[in-house]
């Protein structure tokens, strides 16, 4: 019996004991398998959370090089107006190389060759065709003055006291004189008498019919180039002179077309006048430089 019950007893205990383990390590026990997941979780949760910052730093990065590319653009704008503007202001007051600000540099060859200047050409262009869409000649004596040098190219015209510019690439000054031949054109088509001059002498007219023929200009009333007499005296003023004379002889001056002022100043001007685009700027590399 003692021996029975101590068995018991001793069975009881082990069994205690076994119990009192089981509770005490329920607690802890984890498997392999989720401690693996626990710790995969933990890991993608680090990484989500590294990968939001370094996306946070990027958005901002990219915000401050925009925000910066738009001042610098806005600049570059802003500035680039102002010598546009400053040119045409030279062009006005018919000033010296040396007074175009040194800032303007920069932007001294980009205006011609980097689409600016064609897309100015074009709209000014536009805006003397839509005029002309809708306005016809009065009579045969109705005429419209078109200013040679801006139809022939640069070289050709060799004698015109102008300023020293930089030259347009082959390619501008090709779609330079695409856009004013078709301006030509249209005006013809129209039914106008046009009237051509060029601050050019006398002595070269047979080399100037024989560029504007080249250069596809046929069908002109007449050609207006400077007598002896008229090298003398300002483009201005051998302009209006010329003008004046026209309107004499019984003419009526619908309109002159230039990209200078000096065409379009004076008495005895067109009812309505239009500038075209200039594709000049003055060349200032070795302009003295000026603030």
């Amino acid at each position: 019996m003692d021996r029975g019950g101590s068995a018991r007893s001793l069975l009881s205990e082990r069994g205690s004991d076994a119990g009192s383990h089981y509770a005490i390590e329920s607690g802890f026990y984890i498997s392999s398998f989720a401690a693996i997941i626990f710790v995969s979780g933990i890991t993608i949760v680090g990484v989500l959370l590294l990968s939001l910052v370094v996306a946070l730093v990027v958005m901002l990065q990219s915000c401050e090089n925009h925000q910066s590319s738009v001042f610098q653009q806005w600049r570059n704008n802003d500035m680039f107006d102002y010598c546009n503007i400053f040119a045409s202001h030279m062009e006005l007051n018919n000033l010296e190389s040396e007074e175009f600000p040194a800032v303007c540099k920069a932007y001294a060859n980009s205006y011609t060759n980097e689409g600016q200047y064609l897309m100015e050409l074009n709209m000014s262009i536009q805006v003397a065709e839509n005029y002309f869409s809708v306005v016809t000649p009065e009579n045969n004596f109705s005429v419209i003055l078109m200013d040679v040098d801006d139809i022939l190219p640069p070289h050709i015209m060799q004698r015109s006291k102008l300023p020293e510019y930089r030259s347009e690439s082959e390619e501008v000054k090709g779609l330079a004189q695409g856009l004013v031949r078709r301006l030509y054109t249209r005006l013809q088509n129209g039914g106008w008498s046009l009237v051509l001059f060029t601050r050019e002498p006398e002595n070269q007219r047979s080399g100037t019919v024989d560029s504007l023929t080249a250069a596809g200009y046929e069908g002109w009333s007449s050609l207006m180039m400077r007598s002896k007499d008229e090298l003398l005296m300002g483009s201005w003023e051998y302009i209006t002179s010329r003008r004046m004379e026209l309107q004499n002889q019984g003419f009526t001056i619908a309109c002159v077309i230039s990209s200078r002022m000096d065409a379009l100043t004076g008495p005895s001007a067109g009812k309505r006048n239009f500038k075209l685009a200039s594709g000049h700027w003055p060349r200032i590399t070795d302009a003295k430089e000026r603030p």
